[in-house]
């Protein structure tokens, strides 16, 4: 793992031997993941398009195109693939608020 995705592994294989990642279904199927990093702080991920909200992902990712993802987002996958994704259910409102949370974030 750490050839293909480089310093990125090793953190990403702690977040999920920590739990860190849960995937937030909404009854009409929406789904995303929040991880907890190692800061304290809560990032949201997006699967489907390969998002993350961290600062990483924006600057390493995004500006200067120099990883393929950031340790949250391979968190989330590594959990998917593992079986090791916390699980929570949440109502439309609950998932549209924390959208709307993250959208204030970057504002």
């Amino acid at each position: 793992l750490k050839f293909i995705f480089g310093p990125s592994a090793v953190p990403a294989l702690d977040l999920v031997d920590q739990r860190s990642v849960t995937r937030l279904r909404s009854p009409s199927g929406r789904t995303l993941y929040q991880v907890l990093g190692n800061s304290g702080k809560l990032y949201t991920c997006y699967s489907s398009c390969h998002f993350c909200t961290c600062p990483a992902f924006g600057f390493s990712v995004l500006q200067k195109s120099e990883s393929l993802l950031c340790k949250h987002i391979l968190a989330v996958y590594l959990s998917q693939a593992m079986g090791a994704c916390q699980e929570l259910s949440v109502s439309e409102e609950q998932l549209t608020n924390i959208l709307l949370a993250e959208e204030e974030d970057e504002g």
